[in-house]
């Protein structure tokens, strides 16, 4: 048999024992959790069902909103989120305050906006120093910013500090403009943000792309704490590790390469665009670095979770030991879903645990016979008892999701 023929045959092999790996990995984790339809009534006359675990109950907390995206919790116990409006790169982004929540009617009864005008504004945090001093930070496409922040006020107070600038190309992808957000999150006393690739597949011009950079609160001490993450829109400390999503290329078809979620290292590079992960392995990229001869990809840590290609992965949150055995010791993650709808992948929230593993589904029916319902975002613990937050920026809603 010619050597092109039984290396196509092992290619086909592969590509098969990884398929049914993920598929049997996932069937034995979704058996231990039943889903159960609930029926969603928006004010707009919209209405569907989506599925929960039995016990598990959904509430609509916001609506109307547009592009809603990440949460964040300021000091005085209010939520903050983050609105880009529409899919096109504009400025009509808003920060929303989420405030007076009912636990009777599960729903906030004030929404008010907090600064508006924005550049696709997709994270936000708080932080305070070491003075006692509150600060407000704001993650645009072309800079970060941070204000002095007063407890209880509906905007922010006197001019923006500006901590670092990014690269700004929009949106023609003729000019390398992909991927706007900028998401943050504070560890150790130190603040992550993550500035995703300028296209789908390249070697980059600029070092701080596909990259999780690392500074001090004030902007200082600035490094390179991960790299060759394509765009790692989630992050989230847990304890004294930070962990990431990270959507994967798409020019290696409809099966792969596997969108992950990483417990990140600090000084590692995670491959892209020379390597991918495809099931449990990571392979050398056949364009960008055929038979693996300008990237090791040995060195590349596999991923702690493998999602389905073109699932998309966003916002991610952590539930420990106390929680009901549904969640506990374990993270929710948003699938987004895939771009083209007609792929279907994603489209849910899905269950990973604390170790690693093969994703459940939690929640699902956003994407119902080439409908699509709705696109979850973020997910964020809050509430009493047993609850969280999930945006859906196609919706506009943030449901309230908690154990009965």
């Amino acid at each position: 048999m010619p050597s092109s023929r039984r290396a196509a045959l092992a290619c086909a092999a592969l590509l098969l024992s990884t398929a049914a790996y993920a598929q049997a990995q996932r069937r034995r984790v979704e058996a231990e959790t039943q889903l159960k339809p609930q029926r969603v009534a928006l004010a707009d006359g919209r209405s569907f069902n989506l599925n929960l675990p039995e016990g598990f109950r959904l509430a609509v907390a916001a609506e109307g909103l547009k592009r809603v995206r990440f949460m964040s919790l300021a000091p005085d116990g209010r939520v903050f989120v983050t609105d880009m409006h529409d899919l096109t790169d504009n400025r009509k982004g808003v920060v929303y305050v989420l405030d007076q929540f009912d636990p009777a009617r599960r729903k906030f009864l004030k929404v008010t906006p907090y600064m508006s005008k924005l550049r696709n504004p997709n994270s936000v945090a708080f932080y305070t120093d070491e003075r006692g001093r509150d600060w407000f930070y704001l993650a645009l496409t072309d800079s970060l910013v941070r204000y002095r922040y007063v407890r209880g006020a509906d905007a922010p107070s006197g001019e923006p500090e500006v901590l670092a600038t990014f690269p700004d190309y929009g949106l023609d992808y003729k000019y390398g403009g992909w991927h706007l957000t900028r998401t943050l999150a504070f560890g150790g006393g130190k603040l992550y943000v993550s500035v995703g690739s300028s296209c789908n597949a390249c070697l980059e011009k600029e070092d701080v792309r596909a990259t999780v950079i690392e500074m001090n609160p004030d902007g200082t001490g600035r490094r390179f704490y991960a790299r060759g993450l394509r765009n790692a829109v989630g992050l989230r400390w847990v304890g004294d590790q930070l962990y990431a999503t990270d959507m994967a290329a798409d020019h290696l078809g409809k099966d792969k390469p596997a969108d992950t979620m990483y417990a990140l290292q600090a000084g590692t590079n995670y491959g892209w665009p020379f390597c991918y992960q495809s099931g449990p392995r990571v392979f050398a990229d056949p364009e960008f670095n055929p038979r693996g001869r300008k990237f090791r990809c040995r060195g590349v840590p596999a991923a702690l979770a493998a999602f389905d290609a073109h699932s998309a992965p966003l916002g991610l949150e952590h539930f420990g030991a106390d929680w009901p055995s549904e969640l506990s010791n374990s993270f929710l993650v948003a699938l987004h879903g895939s771009t083209n709808k007609s792929i279907g992948r994603g489209y849910r929230v899905v269950r990973v645990p604390e170790a690693g593993g093969a994703p459940a589904d939690f929640i699902n029916g956003f994407l119902q016979a080439g409908k699509v319902y709705g696109r979850p975002a973020d997910i964020f613990r809050y509430g009493p008892g047993f609850g969280f937050l999930l945006t859906d920026d196609r919706a506009g809603v943030i449901y309230y999701v908690y154990k009965r």
